[in-house]
């Protein structure tokens, strides 16, 4: 029975008769996520309070779970009225998820699966700009794009602008200049970054990508690039780490929009 079903239970039993309000209202507070702030599923805990302390939803991380586990802790997320944004989702787990919650929408080349929340969507604010250097990096792009978009700010995603044709680059004059935070997703050599950090004045999120032949070591080589940039406000997360470049991006626009 979902939380939901149970609430309207307990509320048909004051109705009739059997349970008096008191009792109702114990057992309404008994699941009331400000009690613990979370849910019990026996195989997770869901964080039910975060979105008022952090501002957003807990975001599910798919890789290693089973569908059920996705599939409860989204429902779970969805019942107490929040969005619920699954990263990594296993491809085996797609078919079943997507049966189980047809409302929401799956993202093959992301990975991602976004669950809105019941209550109408809040327009959304903040500007997130995403760019990758080339084609490849597009499943990691996809997936900062998707939490950018979760989180609720508009976001426009620009492919294969790296700096092997800087011109592609700086055709994007207008989007550069009136974005709010950039994430600027590289493999190889990931010199993309520097190059962005010196043409804008927001933050620019940096997330290398393990594409790239054998001395770019999974991404290592990137990473190190970045870290290394020269343009003083390029900041780096982990290597294939779209969903933290999206995420720190999105606070940042939201930030800016509510102080505009």
């Amino acid at each position: 029975m979902s939380q939901t079903e149970k609430n309207l239970h307990i509320l048909e039993a004051v109705r009739s008769g059997k349970i008096s309000p008191a009792d109702a209202l114990a057992q309404l507070n008994a699941d009331s996520p400000g009690q613990t702030g979370f849910a019990d599923l026996g195989f997770a805990r869901i964080d039910l309070d975060r979105k008022r302390r952090c501002g957003h939803a807990e975001v599910i991380f798919g890789q290693g779970k089973t569908p059920e586990w996705i599939i409860g802790g989204a429902r779970r997320l969805h019942e107490s009225q929040q969005s619920c944004l699954v990263t990594r989702v296993p491809e085996e787990a797609v078919a079943k998820i997507c049966q189980a919650l047809p409302q929401g929408e799956y993202d093959q080349t992301g990975r991602t699966f976004w669950l809105k929340a019941p209550s109408t969507q809040p327009v959304p604010k903040g500007r997130v700009l995403v760019l990758t250097a080339g084609t490849s990096d597009l499943p990691v792009a996809h997936e900062a794009r998707n939490t950018a978009l979760a989180l609720g700010t508009t976001c426009k995603m620009v492919a294969d602008v790296g700096v092997a044709g800087l011109h592609r680059l700086l055709a994007l004059g207008e989007d550069l200049a009136e974005a709010d935070a950039i994430v600027v997703v590289a493999g190889m050599d990931g010199a993309l970054p520097s190059v962005v950090g010196g043409l804008v004045s927001c933050p620019v999120f940096a997330v290398p990508t393990s594409i790239g032949y054998g001395a770019a070591f999974g991404g290592v080589a990137a990473l190190l690039t970045m870290l290394n940039a020269c343009s003083a406000g390029v900041a780096v997360v982990n290597i294939d780490a779209g969903f933290k470049g999206g995420y720190l991006a999105a606070m940042v626009a939201l930030r800016t929009a509510q102080a505009s």
